[in-house]
């Protein structure tokens, strides 16, 4: 063996090791995190020098004992087999909670502290009292602000990409993207068809999801979907798989989207024409679908672009911002994805960086790839957003070629490939 060789196999070794431990940490990290979550803002808001009153005392660790059990007992029931609403919505409530006390605790006792004792205001027992109440004020602020956000009608963001490939005749098309509506245990049917309102007031030659719909079934959450079948576009309204419709029996939201009018894309595309000029918009299954086990399922894009001319720009729908790498290789012209939520909760954003490579917006990949990323429709799990807004998108797709003499510019409807 040659000491490159053993240089390489010792690489390899520390790889894997790194690997296993990562492994096991992921593994007891849901015992590890609710223990983390609700112990660290109890010592930092009771025991940190404040020194309440033993009734206070008792009475704030119990809440916190109790919130220990109750979330993961009840987000066990609500997302695992038994799949009961109620449930679902008092664990992810308290998450969302016990994130953001835990956060704001964490970042007051450092900061706020370091602040009332740099000034000298009070003597110890004063600015540990002083944290404690500034992080419930905080927090409490957030969360109400982060309600009315996660329940309201998401605010359109309005921005022009540039496609150097775009035809001049199909300057100007309006391409509307919704993604992670997350229907799920709150009934969000009347939000659902206001969206859904917001969405035709766009005129949208193209609207898009990008797949997380719902959790649950497409049988269970039928209800809240249904509106989507009101949506209007004057060529296509086309649609993909996120990873969330895989632990819901993705064949059924891809029947019911194909039911409700929509053109679901899993791996192939449809041609756009208007005046000679052609967009190909094209989409895949989400990167999880091949260890779903559902036969047929995978993210293909080979197979999406099959037989389409590999001179025409690609529009092209993929859940996960990740796909974007399989999209710049394959010459992509433009990747629209959902799935990051933009965090939903901060600083939660931070984490998802470490898995996705665009948290929201546009970014560009390569030497032609645009990926843009939504932030989402609805949410996911706690129903907060703070500081990373709900949106609805609408893109409006411009081209740098001049227009070619004697077109006719009559739009024509979408054409499968």
């Amino acid at each position: 063996m040659t000491e490159t060789s053993e240089a390489r196999s010792v690489d390899s070794a520390a790889h894997e090791a790194q690997r296993s431990r990562l492994q096991r940490l992921m593994r007891h990290l849901p015992l590890i995190a609710p223990v983390l979550l609700w112990t660290v803002p109890c010592w930092l808001l009771l025991y940190a020098g404040q020194h309440w009153p033993l009734a206070v005392t008792l009475a704030g660790t119990t809440l916190f004992a109790l919130g220990l059990i109750v979330m993961p007992l009840a987000m066990v029931r609500g997302h695992g087999r038994r799949q009961q609403d109620r449930a679902a919505i008092t664990g992810d409530t308290l998450l969302g909670i016990i994130w953001t006390l835990f956060t704001w605790s964490v970042l007051l006792s450092v900061l706020l502290r370091l602040a009332l004792t740099v000034t000298g205001v009070g003597d110890g027992q004063d600015r540990a009292r002083t944290v404690t109440a500034a992080t419930l004020a905080t927090a409490a602020a957030l969360l109400a602000w982060g309600y009315v956000e996660a329940r309201r009608v998401p605010r359109v963001r309005r921005l022009d990409v540039p496609l150097p490939r775009l035809g001049a005749e199909l300057d100007g098309t309006r391409v509307v993207l919704i993604t992670d509506t997350h229907y799920g245990p709150l009934d969000r049917a009347r939000w659902s068809a206001r969206v859904c309102d917001t969405v035709n007031a766009l005129e949208a030659d193209l609207v898009c999801h990008t797949g997380d719909i719902a959790d649950g079934t497409a049988e269970r959450r039928r209800a809240q979907a249904t509106p989507l079948g009101t949506v209007r576009a004057t060529r296509a309204r086309v649609y993909v798989t996120g990873n969330h419709e895989y632990y819901s029996e993705a064949q059924g939201w891809v029947d019911l989207m194909d039911e409700l009018g929509w053109e679901p894309l899993r791996n192939r595309h449809l041609l756009l024409e208007r005046g000679g000029d052609t967009l190909v918009v094209a989409g895949v299954d989400d990167v999880t679908a091949g260890s779903s086990g559902l036969a047929g399922h995978r993210a293909h894009l080979a197979g999406a672009l099959h037989g389409a001319d590999p001179d025409l720009p690609v529009l092209l729908l993929a859940h996960q911002p990740k796909f974007v790498d399989r999209a710049a290789a394959s010459g992509v012209d433009l990747q629209l994805s959902g799935h990051t939520h933009g965090g939903q909760i901060w600083p939660f954003h931070h984490l998802v960086r470490i898995d996705q490579p665009a948290l929201a917006g546009l970014s560009r990949h390569g030497t032609r790839t645009l990926l843009y990323t939504s932030r989402g429709t609805g949410f996911w799990g706690p129903p907060f957003r703070v500081f990373a807004p709900s949106e609805i998108t609408l893109l409006v797709l411009r081209s740098q070629r001049p227009p070619r003499a004697g077109t006719a510019g009559a739009p024509r409807n979408a054409r499968r490939g």
